[in-house]
């Protein structure tokens, strides 16, 4: 039976957009402002990324998918993305932060492969993504169902910390490629950067939806929010991506991204569609449906069956990038719904007082009405 989105007695304004502050022309772009520390691990990535000396710390005690260590590891990688502020650019290969992020990264991808079944068929890996189930339950199927305002924001806080720089980490993975493979992977790269064009830069259209959803697009803005199962769906990129002797696993992590987006997305356009969005917050979306439909097929076919075909002996990776990659994205839907079941923020925290203001504002009626 196919899932038809219910129609609303009246379609409440979109709310009104939050667009920061630009620098001024020729100036470099702001830092992204640190987090608060979660505990000794996050502490002491912190202190070096401020120049200071490396403490002691003890990761083997930690979570290895807890609140410390996951916002620990993502702070670790950010410089190799983007400038933070207060913090040197040099740091991005400072040896003691290295030091630190190394142990951490072990331990992450030990607790990973003891999550998701060990196995080379990359066919078995992928075939449950190839068949949208008649009766999903996910968190895009809640929100296109009776998704509120609220609830919107708070999943757009969730995607920030990738959607902002999305398709950054997958990049990583260009050089590691030969022949056909990397060509692919390039062309499925080029749609996701815009196509030649900065305004359809996909991370530059996600901050366009956060505008237009009332939030601020500011890159990091939110981490302080954001939970350790959302840092762990990014994590792994950056894990995957930035080793090479994970290539197999960056691979299959950026397949299952590809394979999954086109039907999330046209989800998501609905449930932004009933709540009488703003046009350039479904945009974002609709642009997945489309482009993400045969970036599919493309790697599946030509970026993990070339690089298998020149490597058979990745085929263990790729299934595992395909496994761990699932495991963590259930693992996200499952306690981002127990939250909303129980009534209560699946962020670490409330948004702040002006962005439930827009809240209140479209329950009102009286928000901006578009574009």
């Amino acid at each position: 039976m196919t899932e038809t989105a219910p129609r609303p007695q009246a379609r409440p304004a979109a709310p009104a957009a939050r667009v920061p502050d630009a620098p001024p022309q020729g100036a470099p772009l702001p830092g992204a402002p640190l987090p608060r520390e979660r505990g000794p691990l996050s502490a002491a990535v912190l202190r070096v990324l401020r120049g200071g000396a490396a403490p002691a710390v003890d990761v083997a005690g930690a979570d290895p998918l807890g609140e410390d260590l996951q916002l620990a590891l993502y702070l670790a990688y950010e410089p190799h993305y983007r400038a933070l502020e207060g913090v040197a650019d040099e740091r991005e290969w400072d040896p003691a932060l290295l030091a630190l992020r190394r142990p951490m990264e072990q331990a992450f991808l030990e607790a990973l492969r003891a999550a998701v079944p060990d196995g080379d068929d990359v066919t078995a890996a992928l075939e449950p993504l190839l068949v949208e189930p008649v009766d999903g339950h996910g968190v895009s199927h809640r929100l296109m169902r009776e998704g509120t305002w609220e609830l919107m924001r708070e999943y757009l806080v969730h995607r920030s910390p990738y959607q902002l720089k999305e398709s950054d980490p997958q990049a990583w993975l260009i050089p590691r490629l030969e022949g056909q493979a990397k060509a692919s992977l390039v062309a499925v790269a080029y749609d996701e950067f815009g196509g030649g064009r900065g305004e359809r830069v996909h991370a530059r259209l996600f901050a366009d939806l956060m505008e237009g959803a009332g939030l601020d697009s500011s890159y990091g803005r939110y981490l302080d929010l954001v939970p350790a199962a959302t840092l762990a769906t990014v994590n792994v990129m950056s894990l995957f991506g930035l080793h090479r002797s994970l290539r197999g696993a960056a691979a299959g992590n950026f397949a299952v991204i590809e394979i999954t987006s086109p039907p999330g997305a046209r989800r998501m356009a609905r449930a932004l569609e009933r709540l009488g969005a703003q046009e350039r917050c479904v945009r974002f979306f609709t642009e997945h449906i489309e482009a993400d439909a045969v970036h599919e097929q493309v790697m599946r076919r030509d970026v993990l069956g070339d690089l298998l075909d020149r490597e058979p002996g990745l085929a263990a990776d790729v299934a595992f990038g395909i496994r761990a990659t699932v495991w963590l994205d259930e693992r996200w839907e499952e306690q981002v719904l127990a939250a909303w079941d129980d009534g209560r923020p699946s962020l670490r925290g409330p948004l702040a007082p002006a962005d439930r203001d827009a809240t209140d504002r479209d329950a009102t009626g009286d928000g901006a009405t578009g574009d």
